[in-house]
């Protein structure tokens, strides 16, 4: 095995790595070796690697015109791979250790309102009402699919959770006589998230449509597709395109941004931010502070609209 591949196992069996991660992780080592050493297949020689060679391939990542955020994740994923092969004496030195990565930009999340979260809960019905309509037949698979993604919509957004945790959520981890869900987050961490009512409420119906179409035993996933198996991101982000052009809401929002939502009505409503912090499974209390300046600009908007003296 190549010093890649010893690596990308010691991210899923020591780290824990999602398959995901250790995807992106491959793809930026390839990379590297690819533009560094573009006539060398299957490069593996990486005592050659040196300080002046990180330095270059970040000149090459701007020519290529990546983003800086973009960036700043391959010199990190680069920054782990060299520490591991540190510690396995494969190199002497992290070429990347002493790199300073550029500058995130500042980006303020974008978010829905309240309005258009409940317009966004309101299409998948009308969206599959339709879709059974010209599809006969299929009225079943039709509205399990509408009360399934009602479901988790507001599963996300009742909690806080990132689309792949509300994929990734068993049977066995809903609680719905303390209202609250036992989610498995970045890096296999779990935490506890509120079930509000509405999401409660939603979660009784959909499950007694889901008990026709797939079992509850151990690990039995929660959400699932018509044939009983569990759902995948694609399905659900291709259906909520759906449902953002049935509401009339913006073709660019996604799941993400109703996690966003969570944060800032929060928040808004007077939530401290320690609690947004666990309740989002952030580590550092940084990550979840850009949601203040969310909120911040939102009440500086408010006032300049309606102040007589803001302009």
């Amino acid at each position: 095995m190549s010093y890649l591949g010893d690596f990308l196992d010691y991210l899923a069996h020591e780290r824990n790595a999602s398959p995901h991660t250790a995807a992106n992780y491959r793809r930026d080592v390839e990379q590297f070796a690819q533009l560094l050493f573009p006539q060398e297949q299957n490069f593996d020689n990486w005592r050659r690697v040196d300080v002046l060679s990180a330095r270059s391939v970040v000149v090459k990542y701007n020519e290529l015109g990546l983003g800086r955020s973009s960036i700043m994740r391959k010199i990190s994923a680069l920054r782990s791979f060299f520490r591991y092969l540190e510690r396995e004496s494969v190199v002497d030195k992290n070429p990347f250790s002493g790199l300073t990565s550029p500058k995130r930009e500042k980006r303020l999340p974008v978010l829905m309102s309240v309005e258009e979260i409940v317009r966004l809960l309101e299409a998948p019905e009308k969206y599959w009402s339709f879709a059974a309509a010209t599809a006969p037949g299929r009225e079943e698979d039709s509205r399990f699919a509408a009360v399934r993604d009602v479901a988790m919509m507001e599963v996300i957004y009742s909690g806080g959770l990132r689309i792949s945790e509300a994929i990734g959520l068993n049977l066995s981890g809903i609680d719905l006589i303390s209202d609250i869900a036992k989610v498995r987050g970045k890096g296999a961490k779990e935490r506890l998230c509120a079930l509000g009512k509405p999401a409660v409420q939603a979660l009784k119906k959909y499950l007694e449509l889901r008990k026709v179409r797939a079992g509850g035993g151990a690990g039995a996933p929660l959400f699932v597709n018509v044939h009983g198996q569990r759902l995948t991101p694609r399905t659900f982000q291709r259906n909520m395109k759906n449902y953002l052009k049935t509401a009339g809401l913006p073709h660019d929002l996604t799941p993400h941004k109703i996690r966003h939502s969570f944060a800032t009505h929060m928040l808004d409503a007077g939530a401290d931010l320690r609690s947004v912090q666990e309740l989002l499974g952030h580590k550092n209390l940084s990550t979840t502070q850009i949601y203040t300046h969310v909120s911040s600009e939102r009440l500086k908007n408010a006032y300049r609209k309606a102040h007589p003296h803001a302009k």
